[in-house]
């Protein structure tokens, strides 16, 4: 695509994009307009200029986000992401996602934290049932030989990173069967076989993905060299079979050739150490929550008409507002949306409270507002 056509898609994703609720809401959304924003230093004046003033009337229309991603079909911020980094490739910089990254904090296989199930380390096959959750459970539960690991992969981004690490940590694996359903829009196990066949280009985009935002972010080169190397990634994706994938596991594994350890030969396997984050231990302090200038709160579950009663007050005592709703999330949402909370130590009891109060008037027990 040439990078004016790449702009004209931008624009006109971002067009049909804006007016819809449901993107006004989504991260996806608000990520592509970071996006926008870390690359207008980097563009001609006239062409920022006018990037610009359209950034900041897209973002008159956000609204507070409520959901990292709801999977849609098409999705408007992810082909529009892809269309401006086609327009202008060299001013488009990786920004961090949103999406939690964790490693684990013991020396045990797998390093990195996720929804999986380990059978037996020393096998040669790992499957990944992309967004065919129960079908990982169900497979862990048929315990058949071979299988190393199993668990879903429902992004075409994070959940590649993890995925390149877990598998390059185990030399024993010599296969990657990718089955299941794929989550719509992200193409996750597309965007592997993607990555097996052709890798990524200099910014860590999968080459060959028609996934929506297919950038590795957290692996670097030789980490995706030494997945691509390691293990042979195998088509299985719609096949929500057992037996099918247990018979395929079974035909992999009776071919494998045990990894050498002589440290000399071809067949050793190529030891890279992953790159990681520190994972810090979380403390409790005797610390009390900072008084919040905004005011105070006394939460109040109504059992008889199953809502929430929150009144806000000054501290002078005096009632400020009373807002009423069925969840915590709506009535934390509208507390924020309104502006009533300004510390975050406050705004995380906030919703300790809220969350307690919501569980009390679910299962019926007493509700005694904790003091800040």
């Amino acid at each position: 695509m040439r990078p004016s056509d790449a702009l004209q898609t931008f624009y006109a994703e971002m067009t049909t994009a804006m007016p819809l609720a449901k993107c006004q809401k989504c991260e996806c959304m608000r990520e592509t307009l970071d996006t926008l924003t870390a690359a207008l230093p980097g563009l001609d004046a006239t062409v920022a200029l006018e990037l610009a003033a359209r950034r900041d009337n897209w973002a008159a229309l956000m609204h507070p986000i409520q959901y990292s991603c709801l999977g849609c079909d098409h999705c408007y911020a992810g082909t529009a992401q892809n269309a401006f980094a086609a327009a202008f490739p060299l001013a488009v910089t990786a920004a961090p996602l949103s999406c939690d990254f964790q490693v684990g904090s013991n020396n045990n296989w797998p390093p990195i934290v996720g929804e999986y199930f380990v059978l037996d380390p020393a096998a040669p096959v790992a499957v990944s049932t992309l967004a065919s959750v129960e079908l990982a459970e169900q497979l862990a539960q048929r315990q058949p030989p071979g299988l190393a690991i199993v668990g879903k992969t429902e992004t075409e981004n994070i959940g590649l990173d993890k995925v390149i690490k877990n598998v390059i940590t185990n030399p024993a694996l010599r296969f990657f069967i990718v089955a299941g359903c794929e989550a719509e829009g992200h193409r996750s196990g597309q965007t592997l076989l993607a990555l097996a066949a052709q890798g990524v280009d200099d910014k860590g985009r999968v080459i060959g993905s028609s996934g929506k935002r297919p950038i590795l972010r957290n692996v670097s080169p030789d980490e995706i060299n030494a997945f691509r190397q390691q293990v042979q990634v195998v088509d299985l994706i719609g096949c929500e079979n057992l037996d099918e994938i247990v018979d395929r596991i079974a035909t992999l594994a009776q071919s494998a050739i045990p990894a050498c350890s002589c440290g000399t030969c071809d067949d050793t396997p190529t030891v890279v150490a992953i790159s990681t984050v520190t994972t810090l231990t979380a403390t409790e302090s005797a610390d009390t929550v900072i008084m919040d200038k905004a005011g105070y709160f006394v939460v109040v579950p109504l059992a008889d008409r199953q809502v929430l009663n929150v009144e806000h007050y000054a501290y002078d005592d005096t009632l400020l507002h009373v807002i009423e709703g069925p969840s915590a999330r709506a009535l934390y949402q509208t507390i924020i949306a309104q502006q009533w909370v300004s510390e975050l130590s406050h705004a995380a009891y906030l919703g300790k409270e809220l969350a307690r109060a919501e569980l009390a008037l679910q299962l019926g027990f007493k509700y005694v507002q904790d003091g800040a």
